[in-house]
């Protein structure tokens, strides 16, 4: 089933022109677009679905710092401050707050994983805070028993998946900007060697600059436009309980199960990094960039099904300007969850935190996260095709670093000093990829 989200008015009319045409309206998108916005641009947005209605609001909703990559740890920490500048600026609420993040574990490989990640965190001045056994057991009461260590980030904390997109989508249209639901990009029109068009179902919007953060269907999309993109979607799968448990942490993340409070007043239950690679022809394709991972995670990738298929986000055939695509026939990637994981998350959860069997399952749902061969978004323009900005492949960490990717890309089309380094993103670094290049945290 969908995850919960907030409904949103489309604009009334398709431009026939802009400066810049987003295709996709999940959290990146919607950020870009305010961001250009704000700056003076005419932007139009356009999403296939609905706004915010895949991964952006099927995610736990963590905005953190604590254990990031190196290299997305400056963009990480900067959008913090703008989630908070965001609201205070447009007035729309996004459910963002510093609740701060939990981490707790009794295995000392684990800990002391966090410890050397802290050290890290220090010479870039990140807070975090490192629990002994009884801080740990202090701060994690609600679990009733007695932990080795743990982690607590401070100035991290969460936004709320069901109203965040929408929310800033909301602001974009008060910034003179349009945002087009149920509205497919089909593909590209060029002339002299760059963008010249966005051709969408409802016509073509005439523009010199086209933003691709169109998520799980991505390297689709570039595969049209003879662009190698090598990505990968793996299939999570997570559950919602109602209101009424007392005295839990707002964000707590344990090895069994991590419990994130929502904007209703109940929580979102997930077991992290847990799911299922559901078989596409984009999967086998690119199966030698992403073993890397699939090794390393083995114990949580498991083998999917036919969703992938049926979905048709990874399809490698070519689609026509001027008939239906994929996209239309599938407006939003709804996977059916996983019966076993939702299941075992729900088991694991009543287990840890006693106050939660006070509650009932509201929800279950899955999603497709995009990712990359080492986990770092693509944010960048293609050098092949000048006008073409991709911004994908945000490996289940779009939603937290969302205001500072928008930030970017911003950045990026204006010419203005980039909020963070711009070439640890750029798509370049995957030609070529090698097999066994992975980040360090």
């Amino acid at each position: 089933m969908p995850a919960p989200l907030a409904p949103l008015t489309s604009s009334p009319t398709l431009p026939a022109e802009a400066d810049v045409v987003i295709i996709g309206g999940g959290i990146i998108g919607v950020f870009s677009a305010y961001h250009l916005a704000r700056r003076g641009l005419k932007v139009a947005l356009v999403e296939k679905g609905r706004i915010g209605a895949e991964q952006s609001s099927r995610n736990w909703g963590w905005c953190r710092q604590q254990n990031r990559d190196a290299r997305e740890l400056p963009m990480a920490t900067r959008s913090l401050a703008l989630w908070d500048a965001f609201q205070a600026e447009s007035g729309e609420n996004a459910g963002f707050s510093r609740t701060g993040l939990l981490y707790l574990s009794n295995d000392e490989a684990e800990l002391a994983g966090w410890a050397r990640w802290g050290e890290f965190a220090r010479t870039v001045g990140v807070t975090t805070h490192m629990l002994d056994g009884a801080a740990a057991s202090a701060r994690g009461q609600a679990t009733g028993r007695a932990w080795k260590g743990g982690v607590f980030s401070p100035t991290d904390g969460i936004a709320d998946p069901a109203s965040a997109a929408p929310a800033v989508a909301r602001a974009v249209q008060k910034l003179g900007g349009t945002v087009h639901q149920s509205c497919a990009a089909r593909g590209l029109e060029l002339s002299g060697g760059r963008v010249s068009g966005v051709v969408t179902e409802a016509g073509t919007i005439r523009t010199r600059v086209a933003i691709l953060s169109g998520g799980a269907w991505a390297s689709s999309f570039c595969h049209q436009l003879g662009i190698r993109l090598p990505m990968a979607s793996i299939r999570s799968s997570i559950l919602s309980v109602s209101a009424g448990a007392a005295g839990l942490p707002d964000a707590l993340h344990t090895a069994a199960v991590s419990t994130t409070r929502r904007g209703d007043g109940g929580y979102t239950l997930a077991i992290s990094g847990r799911g299922r690679v559901d078989p596409t022809a984009q999967q086998v394709r690119f199966a030698p960039q992403f073993l890397p991972m699939f090794l390393r995670r083995w114990r949580n990738l498991l083998p999917g099904n036919l969703e992938g298929l049926r979905s048709g986000h990874e399809s490698l055939s070519r689609w026509k300007l001027d008939a239906p695509t994929p996209m239309e026939r599938v407006r939003i990637l709804d996977p059916r969850p996983d019966k076993a994981t939702i299941a075992k998350t729900h088991a694991r959860a009543l287990e840890l935190i006693p106050a939660l069997r006070s509650t009932e399952v509201t929800a279950a749902w899955a999603g497709y996260i995009d990712s990359t061969p080492d986990g770092v978004p693509a944010i960048g323009e293609v050098s092949s095709l000048p006008g073409f900005i991709v911004a994908a492949g945000f490996s289940g960490h779009g939603f937290g670093i969302g205001p500072g990717a928008g930030h970017l890309i911003a950045d990026l089309v204006t010419g203005a000093a980039p909020i963070v380094d711009p070439k640890p993103y750029h798509p370049s670094r995957f030609d070529g990829f090698r097999v066994g290049e992975v980040s360090e945290f």
